[in-house]
């Protein structure tokens, strides 16, 4: 009898990965981000230091503000990606989706943005049907986990129910992030638009959009 071969599992960054930065959503992020900032008593001279300050430091400002600043997670969950006018600006994408149609391993979504924000991005570009689960961050648990430390990498594993790090497969627009998923024994592909070269550079895969993942991992498609 033979043997059942476990099932590999693509872990897909979400912003600024499943769709181009060119959208901008990250500026408008940010200029939210300094707006609740300054709303919870940063000056102006200030304020964006401070958030990019705790962005560097915990990996998301938010953390940053609930720690030192002791602001409530679901508010600003609420007026920073809640306010954000996603379906205005992100488009059902067809060569998206039927690339992930095609893609012969398992499919999980792994963000450091909140659940809402995560489904509301996946519906705008037509492919939320297309993912098993999603790991997020949750706003309001104490210390919450996040992209790149360890234990949100261990987490994203738990829940999707897969305990061997040679069967997982991750794509995101940080270099950080994919630096630690390679440190885990995943492998690894880094999405940017600053890219030159596709193909491999130094441990990592690189492509400039996600719609050339195919042409990286070819095995996973054929």
């Amino acid at each position: 009898m033979d043997s059942v071969q476990p099932e590999r599992i693509f872990f897909f960054d979400i912003d600024n990965c499943l769709y181009a930065p060119d959208l901008d959503i990250a500026r408008m992020m940010k200029q939210r981000i300094y707006a609740y900032g300054r709303k919870i008593g940063l000056d102006e001279a200030s304020v964006v230091k401070t958030c990019a300050s705790y962005y560097r430091n915990y990996g998301l400002s938010v953390r940053g503000l609930v720690m030192h600043h002791q602001i409530d997670p679901v508010e600003f969950d609420e007026e920073v990606d809640g306010s954000l006018p996603l379906e205005d600006i992100i488009k059902p994408d067809v060569e998206l989706r039927a690339m992930l149609e095609s893609i012969k391993t398992r499919r999980w979504a792994f963000t450091n943005a909140g659940n809402n924000h995560a489904r509301r991005v996946l519906k705008c570009l037509g492919i939320a049907d297309l993912f098993e689960g999603i790991t997020f961050c949750d706003y309001s648990e104490p210390d919450f986990p996040c992209k790149p430390e360890r234990e949100a990498y261990d987490r994203a594993m738990c829940e999707a129910g897969v305990d061997d790090a040679q069967l997982c497969y991750f794509a995101d627009d940080s270099a950080q992030n994919v630096e630690a998923a390679l440190c885990l024994g995943w492998t690894a592909v880094l999405v940017s638009p600053a890219i030159h070269t596709m193909g491999a550079d130094k441990n990592h895969l690189q492509i400039q959009s996600i719609h050339q993942l195919p042409e990286v991992l070819p095995q996973l498609f054929n």
